[in-house]
Order: structure tokens, then C-alpha cells, then sequence
């Protein structure tokens, strides 16, 4: 057994834990002594730790062999960087708004592998991509994605499997494309669509910025993610960004300077919690299509999850934790073996580690759905 600490005991990071918990010394930190007690009676080992605390974190990683970055978004980069700098490989899925590339020399120099955006999507969609690229021209990439309750509730129809504020960065970040071979950029939650995915029915995809490494490592010279909502959710969301609720801007409210995104994500946090054992689901199709052997081609693969109530598992945590776990597997193993900042395209990109994350994933019940052939005229 090796020595895995995961960072952050929200719901991600238990997911984690657990599923490689009995395969490695698991060690959890979080700064939180409640959300580590429950994880200690449930069996794991656990450590305070102020993460944001840079020698803190320092100290707790030195004797690991591996360490998981789950942590919120704005803690991400930070987080990433003192472990690399403490010379301990990574995988990643918090996230951060930064360029990770920026860490990648430093992470060559310390000769340690850090997988970044190893979720589900970003993650699993990159994974995929990845895959398909080596054996075929590919000229069109589409991610639609989302974690949504089962019970809809007015006015939202929406629960946050993850932090609120997490989620208001997606709303607020240019969703940056890729169109005729150029990035642009266009407004988080422009261009709704309606689109059919069963078992659900309609929904409402929007763009968001779920791209990321994607922009850079890939030549797919059509490439977008949206975002998947009941209907409604979108123009209740577009009313408040354009009021300015979603502002980093401090206004001032009886003298005191208030970040408006800040009280919003504590408003709509009660709105946003699911409640306890409340289920989720989560859905994304994915198409990539072009040419393979000489011939049109076009895959998709279509994902349809549902909380676990067995373990109590949320489906976000599973299609996003398990998608880390698989990863982190193929380190542990040696069976991955590229050193500096790794976007998961490049686990993708060899065929082996694709099938055993796939493999992995199918064993924990996510499964995707492959269909093949030509593209629609």
C-alpha cells in the first residue's frame, strides 16, 4: 500500500477517499474538525489541516506518495502549487480559474506528474477526446453536461451538488470555444438551446467555460461545452447576473463594503443545499465527429447517473470522484507515467489507461453509453 492524501473532506473529496480507502493508506485533511469526524467514524484516517496555510500543507504532504486536490476553486492553484513544489505528484479537480501550464515547468523540474480537471467534465470529457484523437481527424467536439436534483423546486429548479460560489463562477467566466480553428469568447449562459436527453426529456444547455486545456492541447478546429438545466433555470440566473448580483465589485451597505457575489452565494446556498439522502442525477452527451480510416465518422457517448443509495453516494461525486480515483490508480500503478502538468487528454491519449478508466468507471455503475457511425447528413 502507498501513502494518498486526499485535500478537502467536502463531498468530492469522502467520495474519493472511500473508493480507494482498503487499496492505500488513505489520509483525508480538511480544516473542518466536523466533516473529518464524520469521516473518522466512518473508518478513514483524517488530519487537520489548514490547506491555505502553505507550511501547513507542506508538512502534510511530505510523507505521501500521492495527493488529491479537492478542494474549492480558489484554493486550487495555490493548493496545486505547494504540493508540486514539495515534489509530490498530483490529480486535480478543483478547478481553479488559473492556467495550470503555468506550474508545468516546475512540475518537470521536480519530476513529478500533476493531472489537472480530472473530473467528470472538465475530465471525463477530455479523457475521451483524447482518446479519439489519435486514431482519427477530428473536426467537431461537443460536451453537454450537468448535475441536477431529481425534485425540481421552484424558482431555481436547481441544487448545488458543490459549493454555491463554485458554481457562480461558472455563470460569471467567458465561455471561451473554439470556432472555424479560433477561440472566442461569449458570455457565460449565452445561446441557450432546448435539447432531448432521456430518460429526463428537455432541458436547456447554455455555454459555459468547460473547455479549458482543451483550447490548447487540441487542433479540433470546432470544439464547445454548455451546461445542462431544467428549463427556467437559466433566465432566473440571467436576471440577477445583469442586476449586478454576481459582481466582485464591493458596494457599500450601511457603510460597510459587501462583495455582492458573496452574499448572493450565501443567500442562494439555502436555496442550492440538497438536502439530506435528497437524489441527484447527473447527464452529459458527448459527440466527436470527422474522419477515421478514411471515412466520415461519429461517436457519442451518453451518461445517465443516479445517486447511490446504498452508500449514500451522490451521483456528482461519483461520476467526478470516481473519474479521479481511476486516475490516481494509474499513478499509483506506474501505469501513467508523463511528468508535469497532465490535463486528462493526455491519460486519453494512451489507450490503456482509457480502457481502465472506463473499465474502473463501469464497475462503480457509471457507465457510458458508446454509439458510432456516420455523421447525420
Amino acid at each position: 500500500m502507498k501513502n494518498v492524501m486526499v485535500l478537502g473532506a467536502g463531498m468530492v473529496g469522502s467520495a474519493i477517499a472511500r473508493d480507494l480507502a482498503g487499496e492505500q493508506k488513505v489520509t483525508v485533511a480538511d480544516i473542518d474538525p466536523k466533516r473529518l469526524d464524520v469521516l473518522s467514524r466512518g473508518g478513514l484516517s483524517t488530519r487537520r489541516v489548514d490547506i491555505s496555510d502553505s507550511e501547513q500543507l507542506r508538512g502534510a504532504v511530505a510523507d505521501q506518495d500521492l495527493v488529491i486536490g479537492a478542494v474549492p476553486g480558489f484554493l486550487g492553484f495555490s493548493t496545486l502549487k505547494t504540493v508540486v513544489e514539495a515534489g509530490k505528484s498530483a490529480v486535480d479537480i478543483s478547478f481553479f480559474e488559473e492556467d495550470p501550464f503555468e506550474l508545468d515547468e516546475n512540475a518537470r523540474e521536480n519530476g513529478v506528474t500533476a493531472v489537472v480537471d480530472c473530473g467528470v467534465a472538465p475530465g471525463m470529457g477530455n479523457i475521451i477526446l483524447g482518446f479519439h484523437d489519435r486514431t482519427m481527424r477530428v473536426d467537431f467536439f461537443e460536451c453537454l453536461v450537468g448535475g441536477l436534483p431529481v425534485k425540481r423546486s421552484w424558482p431555481f429548479q436547481y441544487k448545488a451538488p458543490f459549493s454555491p460560489i463554485d458554481v457562480l463562477e461558472e455563470y460569471i467566466r467567458p465561455a471561451r470555444m473554439m470556432e472555424n480553428g479560433e477561440i472566442v469568447a461569449k458570455p457565460a449562459l449565452s445561446e441557450p438551446e432546448y435539447v432531448e436527453l432521456e430518460p429526463v426529456g428537455t432541458l436547456e444547455a447554455c455555454n459555459t467555460d468547460g473547455l479549458r486545456t482543451l483550447l490548447r492541447t487540441m487542433k479540433t478546429p470546432t470544439m464547445r461545452e454548455k451546461t445542462l438545466r431544467y428549463p427556467g433555470h437559466i433566465e432566473y440566473v440571467r436576471v440577477l447576473l445583469d442586476s449586478g448580483f454576481f459582481s466582485k465589485d464591493p458596494v457599500d451597505v450601511g457603510g460597510v463594503a459587501v462583495a455582492p457575489i458573496d452574499l448572493t452565494a450565501k443567500l442562494l446556498f439555502r436555496k442550492w443545499r440538497l438536502g439530506r439522502d435528497e437524489p441527484d442525477i447527473t447527464l452529459m452527451r458527448i459527440r466527436i465527429s470527422g474522419e477515421e480510416g478514411g471515412a466520415p465518422k461519429e461517436y457519442t457517448y451518453d451518461l445517465f447517473d443516479q445517486y447511490d443509495e446504498e452508500t449514500g453516494t451522490l451521483s456528482m461525486a461519483r461520476t467526478t470522484g470516481y473519474t479521479c480515483s481511476s486516475v490516481a490508480r494509474l499513478l499509483l500503478r506506474g501505469e501513467f507515467r508523463r511528468k508535469g502538468v497532465c490535463p486528462p487528454e493526455y491519460v486519453g491519449a494512451e489507450e490503456g489507461c482509457f480502457h481502465q478508466v472506463m473499465g474502473d468507471l463501469r464497475d462503480r455503475g457509471v457507465i457510458y453509453r458508446v454509439a458510432e457511425g456516420p455523421p447525420p447528413a
